[in-house]
């Protein structure tokens, strides 16, 4: 029952979350670069929702992490953190579900 159910639903919600740090990283280089203006009220409103969705997310794995200066390494330790994730997701699956 795990292996039909509950791991497949973890699986997808690690992709939705993967997706959505890669959206927001590739959102905020084009900002830092001036591609897309947050004066622009679509772009604003994504990059808040973005924002308010994976900072909870991302506050905690900042802490942890040395400063950088203008480089912030979080999401990917994020991205690394939900592919460990999946593998272990996968091997509880096909050895214990």
């Amino acid at each position: 029952m795990i292996q039909e159910v509950f791991i497949p639903i973890l699986l997808l919600f690690a992709d939705i979350v993967s997706t959505t740090v890669i959206v927001q990283v590739i959102l905020g280089l084009l900002i830092s670069f001036n591609v897309v203006n947050l004066h622009n009220a679509f772009v604003a409103g994504i990059w808040q929702a973005l924002n308010a969705i994976l900072e909870p997310i991302l506050r905690p794995i900042r802490r942890i992490l040395p400063n950088t200066g203008m480089i912030d390494l979080s999401p990917m330790a994020l991205l690394v953190g939900i592919q460990i994730a999946i593998i272990l997701l996968n091997y509880i699956g096909n050895h214990y579900g």
